[in-house]
């Protein structure tokens, strides 16, 4: 498969298959993430850190569309708000967002424009992009203060390539095969993103000043899930290509050779990475249930086949070379399929979120 730097773009511009109007389920973690911000801008404001540079604020896999600015706004707000509450000049602060080359930055820069012009009336305010992966070095040196990522760090920078080098498939049409599978595939994707998630944990720490914070959430497993529930939300997705792979509508040769690089971890296997990495502390975890943004989406079979698809199409369409109207039987038969699963199973019950605010030590 080509390099994420290639395929992870989400589905760029707001149309009706666009990622812009499918992503409520990603903007509703925004705002379960929004008081851990809120906290550790207040950790930042009460200690030791000075700020006579500015404040810098990263975002991590910013996409595009109305849950763009969410993060970084929050953390703006919080920033002023403490200040006043202090009784003292808000510092400069620097907005970074960070996403794929082949994100759609045009919306990207349109927003942040807009966004920086109506702060400036408060105070300066500077803002930029960084088109990279987080799974390499983004920034300068000990330059930021804050980090915030939601449903992004959950991507793997490449597929697990002991699955790939022994022909092992990530989905077969057999239940029993794949049930007897099931443990040695979790096991080779948990091991990619302890890797995976290691890296970028140390990135960051070059990255960061002392005492700089990073709030983080991830699709991740509930506590008391198994283990080899870590990946159902890509076995659906699989299953529905599995079916168009048996009507033609994709190749079958090609199913086989088809991984997404992606990994949902638990808070124990999150917890355990972040202190064996030992850059940073653990200030809270929580494990956070999906939540819609009220007013921009609902639950319905149909919409969470489409937030399926503004996700897992660019992957679709450079390994199988399908077309949109391929694409739009996906959702039909991600639709189908939900409405025969029971309501307790995935995705007729979405997966949960993992979620931290750690602190770079000194």
């Amino acid at each position: 498969m080509a390099p994420l730097l290639e395929t992870m773009p989400m589905v760029s511009g707001d149309g009706d298959t666009g990622y812009a109007r499918n992503s409520t389920l990603q903007g509703g973690e925004q705002g379960n993430v929004k008081p851990m911000i809120e906290e550790a801008v207040a950790s930042l404001l009460d200690g030791a850190n000075q700020f006579p540079g500015g404040m810098v604020i990263a975002d991590l896999g910013c996409s595009s569309g109305p849950n763009t600015l969410v993060l970084v706004s929050s953390a703006v707000n919080a920033v002023r708000c403490r200040c006043l509450q202090l009784q003292q000049l808000p510092p400069e602060l620097c907005v970074l967002l960070n996403d794929l080359p082949g994100n759609d930055f045009n919306s990207v820069i349109k927003s942040l424009a807009t966004y920086r012009e109506a702060q400036e009336e408060i105070s300066p305010l500077i803002t930029s992009v960084v088109p990279g992966s987080f799974h390499g070095r983004l920034f300068s040196k000990c330059s930021l203060h804050l980090i915030c990522s939601t449903a992004s760090l959950h991507w793997l920078s490449k597929v697990p390539e002991e699955l790939v080098r022994n022909g092992i498939p990530f989905y077969d049409s057999d239940e029993a095969v794949r049930r007897s599978r099931r443990s040695i595939i979790v096991k080779a994707y948990a091991r990619q993103f302890e890797k995976d998630f290691t890296r970028i944990l140390r990135l960051r720490a070059q990255e960061m000043v002392p005492g700089g914070r990073m709030v983080l959430s991830m699709i991740g497993q509930r506590a008391d899930e198994e283990a080899n529930n870590s990946l159902r939300h890509l076995e659906f997705m699989t299953a529905v290509l599995h079916e168009m792979a048996s009507v033609g509508l994709i190749d079958k040769e090609k199913f086989d050779s088809f991984y997404i690089p992606c990994y949902g971890p638990s808070e124990k296997e999150l917890r355990e990475i972040i202190e064996a990495e030992a850059s940073f502390s653990i200030i809270k975890m929580a494990v956070h249930e999906p939540t819609i943004c009220v007013g921009r989406g609902s639950t319905t079979p149909n919409t969470r086949a489409r937030i399926m698809r503004a996700v897992i199409e660019p992957l679709v369409v450079q390994h199988f070379g399908s077309s949109a109207k391929v694409m739009d039987e996906f959702v039909s038969i991600a639709e189908g399929l939900m409405k025969m699963l029971p309501l307790d199973e995935y995705p007729n019950k979405p997966g949960a979120f993992v979620a931290a605010s750690i602190v770079r030590r000194t």
